[in-house]
């Protein structure tokens, strides 16, 4: 999420798969248990699909602030928006008992914005709040922003000529994570993670159902199995807390 003219937008605009996204992050956090109002942000908001799937829900109920580097919405209701210039958030300390920060952190710069980003993310969160954490894997096959194989894998440096050699851009603008470097960068940030990818393939198959052969048979596998997986799944998934 950087207001860089070198980094592009890369937000989802398909809404089905926004509200399905919202419900799943709702389950795996466990806020559909609580009758209180809820103040959640989400961090870099694309479409404006989750951050409206929440703040539509009638129970449990959540007022829904968004914020991103671009205005690229397409719905616009039941919540407040803020375009921001960078990483860092303008909210007052503790003000928040959810944050959503869903591929966003390979967007926003360098290391050095990533620690931001996370910092940013502790500061308005109350101390006994929740964030949603996911981020790309550097280690997927195929590179979900720009459908090439293999392309994270390489050295930094070989990336964006990769890109322009297949036609896809003139530059490779992300920073995806390896799982150790994640669970450092968290923890320096001032956060207990736990990692929530297996719960998350589950909680996907429950709410869109199996897709293909492949995830049929994973669906079959037991959770150490899938746990055994999980510094080679394309996504990471955590759910973080305030560290004592």
């Amino acid at each position: 999420m950087s207001a860089s003219a070198t980094r592009q937008g890369h937000a989802v605009l398909d809404l089905v798969s926004r509200q399905w996204k919202g419900r799943k992050i709702e389950r795996l956090l466990g806020l559909g248990d609580s009758t209180q109002v809820r103040r959640l942000l989400e961090v870099g908001t694309g479409s404006g699909g989750i951050a409206h799937f929440f703040a539509s829900q009638a129970s449990p109920t959540f007022d829904v602030d968004a914020v991103d580097v671009t205005d690229a919405r397409q719905v616009v209701e039941g919540y407040r928006f803020t375009l921001v210039p960078s990483a860092l958030l303008p909210f007052e300390s503790e003000s928040f008992d959810v944050v959503l920060t869903n591929h966003v952190i390979e967007h926003v710069g360098d290391s050095s914005d990533q620690m931001t980003h996370l910092r940013e993310i502790r500061r308005v969160l109350k101390a006994d709040g929740l964030v949603y954490l996911a981020v790309p894997n550097r280690w997927m096959l195929v590179e979900p922003h720009y459908k090439l194989p293999f392309l994270s894998w390489l050295p930094r440096k070989l990336r964006s000529t990769y890109v322009r050699w297949s036609g896809r851009g003139t530059h490779y603008d992300c920073e995806p994570l390896e799982r150790g470097e994640l669970e450092i960068m968290t923890g320096r940030a001032g956060f207990d993670a736990r990692n929530i990818s297996v719960e998350a393939f589950r909680a996907t198959l429950a709410i869109e159902g199996n897709k293909g052969t492949i995830a049929s048979i994973v669906a079959c596998m037991p959770d150490t199995w899938l746990q055994k997986l999980e510094a080679i799944i394309p996504t990471h998934i955590y759910l973080l807390r305030k560290s004592s």
